[in-house]
């Protein structure tokens, strides 16, 4: 055709408006084609004239869409989904919606971690991951300590039969020591609990007779409170006071020595024997056979019965309970006649202070007192009855001067 007049249903229109140029939307994304209507049949798309400009709004079957002047109403509400209201110059402007888009939890997982990964590696990451961490592992460990803690403190420990017979001081190492009774005073304090010995720091030394009656004095008017032999009181003040010049940091209390002689011998009494004035006990006192039987140790002769008159088996002796290998260890002679004797109190009580100081040890700790009674025997129902005789001891004479 020569004109730029367009053919509609077979004739001729002079009337036909121009097309004008249809433009491209401002995001630069191609429209979204409108849906034809069902029942529509698909009209070839005319091809534009030169010099002539065609409706943007012709619809199926090469009609154009009526206006709101024309026949059709016009939409009250929003324009429709995917379309803006048109304008003032009568086109509309088709807008591109958005589609869901459906992501697996893989590439979510891939995602997160990249991104983790980028944000540690910058400055406020740096020093936030770090902080984290220990966070993490503070958490993690108050969370153990508070269920594993209280179960380990829930448990009890059991404790073991005292043996029926004298007990046998060991050479061996202290055991773990056991918890400190809630009682009232400590053994192994730097004097007597409540109780101050005579005279100085230094133990009395007299040309004749025994050192220890140096502390006779003392030793009646404690013995009137606590039910101790007068004899064997002078024989423990005075051990304390040669520790006390020899090993200044042991600390070692009389109360102590006394618990020990009393659990062991009843101060010198066992077996019907006599504590006698110059500190030997007679009939000499010796325990059982260490046979193994009745809850005995096993131990051997070591002395071929020089001290405890048995050549097969070892026995206890004197009023502090020495064994042979350890009185010739550790054996004193705290009254200067010449001899160590373990049947006289003076000589035996020295020598327990002695064992119990060894090792630096220091009797007004108490893990150190509990160390050093259960090396003496290493039962603790024995070391709770000498605490208990101990702190007996110093509550009583508290107050004797």
């Amino acid at each position: 055709m020569g004109d730029t007049r367009r053919v509609v249903d077979g004739e001729r229109r002079a009337t036909a408006r121009p097309l004008r140029r249809a433009a491209p939307p401002d995001d630069g994304v191609p429209p979204v084609p409108r849906p034809r209507r069902a029942g529509a049949e698909p009209v070839e798309k005319p091809q534009p004239m030169p010099g002539a400009e065609r409706d943007a709004d012709a619809g199926p079957g090469g009609k154009p869409q009526p206006g709101p002047g024309e026949g059709e109403q016009p939409d009250s509400g929003s324009a429709p989904k995917g379309e803006a209201p048109a304008d003032s110059g009568g086109r509309r402007r088709r807008i591109p919606f958005a589609r869901a888009i459906r992501t697996r939890p893989r590439q979510l997982t891939v995602g997160a971690a990249r991104a983790t990964r980028a944000w540690s590696r910058r400055p406020g990451g740096r020093t936030t991951l770090p902080a984290l961490f220990l966070l993490a592992l503070v958490a993690a460990a108050t969370t153990a300590g508070a269920v594993i803690v209280p179960a380990a403190l829930g448990r009890s420990e059991p404790v073991t039969e005292a043996l029926s017979e004298p007990s046998v001081p060991q050479t061996a190492a202290a055991p773990a020591t056991p918890p400190l009774p809630t009682l009232t005073g400590l053994p192994g304090t730097a004097t007597p609990t409540g109780t101050p010995l005579p005279g100085a720091t230094t133990a009395p030394v007299l040309p004749t007779g025994r050192p220890a009656d140096a502390l006779a004095g003392w030793a009646q008017r404690v013995s009137a409170v606590t039910d101790v032999p007068a004899v064997a009181l002078q024989a423990y003040a005075y051990a304390e006071l040669v520790l006390a010049q020899t090993n200044r940091a042991c600390q070692l209390s009389w109360t102590t020595l006394a618990a020990i002689g009393h659990v062991e011998s009843r101060h010198g009494s066992a077996n019907g024997a006599t504590l006698h004035a110059d500190g030997r006990a007679l009939p000499e006192i010796r325990g059982e056979p260490l046979d193994g039987q009745g809850g005995r140790s096993r131990i051997l002769d070591t002395d071929q019965g020089l001290l405890d008159g048995d050549r097969v088996h070892d026995r206890a002796l004197g009023p502090m309970q020495f064994i042979p290998t350890t009185w010739q260890e550790i054996g004193a002679d705290a009254d200067g006649d010449g001899v160590k004797n373990p049947h006289d109190i003076d000589d035996a009580a020295l020598a327990a202070g002695l064992y119990l100081c060894k090792g630096g040890r220091n009797m007004t700790i108490p893990g150190d007192w509990w160390g050093a009674i259960l090396s003496y025997n290493d039962v603790r129902r024995y070391a709770q009855a000498v605490f208990d005789k101990a702190d007996e001891y110093g509550r009583l004479s508290r107050n004797v001067r």
